[in-house]
């Protein structure tokens, strides 16, 4: 078989989701005693699909050695850069590639991103504007540009006008109204949103992910009748689909039919036993019709741990320690508002790959916590349940971020898909919000975003405390109680995933 043969090959087994397939063809090719640009370029490309993101970087170096002239090779370098969270070299490599005749809209969007993390607001968004002048239709980016506008200034009309600009240049409408609906309702105007995606289900019945949408914000807003509406409407589209079958399982769950929506989620977990989403929302369904399973998966004394960081090498303490690692965080908190499309209210969040930083305390920070990560997954082992079965012993961050919460400030009631463990790491905390008798600031595990009936309330609660690291499974719901009083918390938060 060719070389173009072969990645033509690899390319169509990752579109299957045959990645390990087609990592085999890409690693074949790239380890060959002259690998052209094109196979290296696969091989990176295969590799950051499966989130193996340094492991991709030397192929990227590689090619830039090799075809130093070639724009391509830079703008694939730049982008794993990005990836990576190395924002400042992501953009010198995006220059070189300009400067060797780069002009696509895609390096563009990786120059607005890589600028974006690493500060330059006003030039982000000459990137932002000049990828979109060449591609007004990628919705993607549109969506993007719109929440950063949002992000930095707070400027609804303004972010919408971004997704109405590339509604006119001929993008899909779909991705741009679940857009809007994000950005109104997280500007405070659910009912907004609800009015916007009631209207696109009725002009757009074909449409699954509008359907499902309007299913999401009728839960949100306990409109339960109108969610079974749209749930019926998403399963005439495609009724075997995992997230048409979820959503009619929360619906159950909303209408006191735990026992259904059990089985329903049980029934796909049987051909996707790796859907942290649904883990998550069977977890639920187990506990409201009082199955063991919920036990199982939600072992709070078991499963969560909370790890009282050791001070980093190079600080006399750690109260030192916390005191540069804020100050290195704050540099990173760039924005007004909160994303339009993460859990946190009333705060902002970092918006780049943390774990690449060259910030001394928050290297530091990713070495410390290290031990107690291997302390954690040697204290669950191994076994057959879904979190016990996927514990190598090793692991690698699949995303870092931090997040600043302002008074008022929460996060609402989520998992993480992509993750197998997630964390909460506490440097600055609301301390008298902490001593109140509701836990307000405090980590709570257990109560799920929408209504259930019958109410399922917290059942667990961890008191954070500067230097703490709190781990627990991916699928298990989570979100901070709110805190009213005159202080703000100041967090980092990681997936890992087996290595």
């Amino acid at each position: 078989m060719s070389e173009q043969a072969t990645i033509e090959r690899a390319e169509a087994l990752m579109g299957q989701g045959q990645v390990d397939a087609a990592l085999a063809l890409t690693a074949g090719l790239a380890a060959g005693p002259a690998p052209s640009h094109l196979a290296l370029a696969s091989h990176s490309a295969a590799l950051k699909l499966v989130g193996r993101r340094e492991e991709a970087l030397p192929f990227d170096l590689q090619a830039i050695d090799r075809f130093a002239d070639s724009p391509i090779a830079w703008h694939n370098y730049a982008a794993t850069l990005d990836d990576l969270g190395r924002s400042q070299e992501a953009v010198e490599a995006c220059e070189q590639a300009f400067r060797l005749g780069m002009d696509s809209p895609q390096t563009f969007a990786v120059y607005a991103r890589a600028l974006r993390a690493a500060g330059n607001h006003e030039r982000a968004e000459y990137a932002y504007h000049q990828s979109l002048l060449r591609a007004p239709a990628v919705t993607e980016v549109a969506a993007e540009y719109a929440n950063y506008i949002w992000m930095r200034r707070g400027d609804v009309a303004a972010a919408d006008g971004v997704l109405d600009t590339a509604f006119h240049a001929g993008a899909h409408p779909t991705p741009l109204l679940l857009a809007k609906a994000t950005l109104y309702e997280a500007a405070g105007n659910a009912e907004r949103s609800m009015a916007l995606l009631d209207a696109a289900t009725r002009k757009m019945p074909g449409e699954l992910l509008i359907a499902l949408g309007a299913g999401e914000f009728a839960l949100r807003l306990e409109r339960i009748e109108d969610a079974e509406r749209y749930v019926r409407l998403a399963e005439g589209i495609d009724p075997a689909s995992r997230s048409v079958v979820q959503l009619a399982a929360i619906v159950d769950l909303a209408q006191g039919r735990a026992d259904v929506a059990l089985a329903k989620l049980r029934a796909v977990l049987a051909d996707f036993p790796g859907d942290q989403s649904l883990w998550g929302w069977a977890a639920v369904a187990a506990r409201a019709a009082g199955d063991p399973l919920y036990g199982e998966l939600c072992d709070y004394d078991k499963v969560v741990g909370a790890y009282d960081l050791a001070t980093p090498e190079g600080w006399p303490s750690l109260e030192a320690f916390l005191s540069d690692l804020a100050k290195a965080l704050k540099e990173v908190h760039l924005y007004q508002q909160h994303p339009t499309n993460q859990s946190l209210r009333h705060g902002s969040q970092s918006m780049h790959l943390l774990s690449g930083s060259n910030a001394p305390p928050i290297k530091a920070f990713f070495e410390a916590i290290d031990a107690p990560i291997r302390e954690h997954m040697a204290k669950l082992g191994t076994g057959d349940d879904p979190l016990r079965r996927r514990n190598t012993l090793d692991y690698r961050i699949q995303g870092a971020w931090s997040v600043r919460l302002r008074p008022g400030g929460f996060h609402r009631d989520h998992f993480h898909p992509e993750g197998w463990l997630s964390s909460a790491f506490y440097v600055e905390t609301p301390d008298a919000a902490l001593e109140t008798a509701d836990r307000q600031g405090w980590i709570r595990f257990g109560q799920p975003p929408f209504m259930t009936s019958p109410p399922l309330p917290p059942e667990h609660f961890v008191r954070p405390k500067p230097g703490r690291l709190v781990l627990f499974p991916s699928y298990m719901w989570h979100g901070t109680v709110p805190f009213t009083t005159d202080e703000s918390r100041l967090t980092v938060a990681f997936d890992a995933v087996p290595k």
